[in-house]
């Protein structure tokens, strides 16, 4: 087999037997994402990049995959450190594929040690065990790694612009016809479109001022490992742009994402959290409003996942697409005072 004939199910095949391991595990764990394939084995854990293309990223080549794991790496080390070990080759030499061999390279993959999952954020929320959560410690966190960010480049126009354009993208997926909850999207994001609109001075201040900076990307509770110290990675490498956020949009991710899970009231202690730490916070009325347009967005990448040739658990995305709405209407609602509280 010469390199160019290794499929990707050949790579699966290979990298989900223990045997590809060394030390060996008695078994590998293979889980698939939107856009990689992580395996478990032993106290390792190994992504590999899918060979995609998408309007945000391109992992369609060898090249773009190489560079993207090197930046994985170098961006998710600053806040775990200790977690994200190093870019190794897979190869094949002599008809036979290897894990960091020195025959031709086929792929790349990220090595990183493993989590322990009873200390996931997520697991801990749906578990209830907030209340044990060394939550006050993740705020400390975030607030340490959001003063050390690389301020952005962004102009306070270009800033506040992102946000109309997702609004139409949100428009335009989530006013499907064949969604049966377009009636209310269409209602949600007229209302949202407002808000921002009256909220553009605001907006334009927070970018001009300094406060966005290039950030995690991608905060979400299953990106937590509320180990000492604490653990957050898994952040969005693959495009820059997206990474440029004001730590209280990020933060008003983090909080609507619990509330999906079932803990809303961890919305406003992550925010009021974070504000008690950082200089110059932002005001609640702007946090919640981050915080409904992130939900708007997120119900919208939820549906988005029924326009793919194959979705993947396709049972899944409208339901959660309709919660994320709901999430969205209750902080919009007297600037967040009307979310519901478990």
């Amino acid at each position: 087999m010469a390199a160019e004939d290794v499929s990707l199910s050949d790579k699966l095949r290979f990298l989900a037997a223990p045997d590809a391991y060394a030390p060996r595990p008695a078994a590998v764990e293979t889980i698939e994402t939107h856009m990689s394939y992580v395996f478990l084995a032993g106290a390792r854990a190994y992504k590999l990049k899918k060979p995609v293309r998408y309007p945000f990223l391109d992992f369609s080549t060898l090249r773009a995959r190489a560079r993207d794991c090197r930046e994985e790496l170098r961006l998710n080390r600053r806040l775990a450190p200790d977690v994200y070990l190093g870019v190794l080759p897979l190869t094949l030499e002599d008809g036979r594929l290897a894990l960091g061999g020195s025959g031709a390279v086929v792929d790349w993959l990220v090595e990183m040690r493993r989590l322990p999952r009873e200390n996931m954020l997520d697991r801990v929320i749906v578990e209830n065990r907030t209340g044990e959560a060394p939550l006050d410690a993740l705020c400390h966190t975030l607030a340490q790694f959001y003063r050390r960010a690389t301020r952005t480049t962004m102009t306070p126009a270009d800033y506040v612009s992102r946000f109309f354009s997702e609004m139409e993208i949100n428009r335009t997926v989530l006013t499907r016809n064949d969604f049966e909850h377009r009636a209310q999207a269409a209602r949600l994001l007229d209302w949202l479109d407002a808000r921002l609109a009256a909220s553009r001075a605001t907006l334009e201040a927070r970018a001009r001022e300094g406060h966005v900076v290039d950030g995690h990307g991608d905060l979400r509770p299953e990106h937590i490992c509320l180990t000492a110290p604490i653990v957050i990675f898994d952040c969005l490498e693959f495009n820059e742009a997206l990474r440029q956020v004001d730590p209280f949009d990020e933060i008003a991710l983090l909080g609507v994402e619990c509330a999906q899970l079932g803990a809303p009231e961890l919305f406003i202690r992550f925010a009021e959290g974070l504000a008690a730490r950082l200089e110059n916070p932002a005001p609640l009325s702007l946090v919640t409003l981050y915080g409904a347009w992130r939900a708007a967005l997120r119900a919208r990448i939820s549906l988005a996942h029924l326009l793919e040739p194959a979705p993947r658990t396709p049972a899944k995305w409208s339901p959660l697409a309709e919660r994320y709405l709901v999430i969205a209407e209750h902080l919009l609602v007297e600037d967040g005072r009307g979310f519901p509280q478990s």
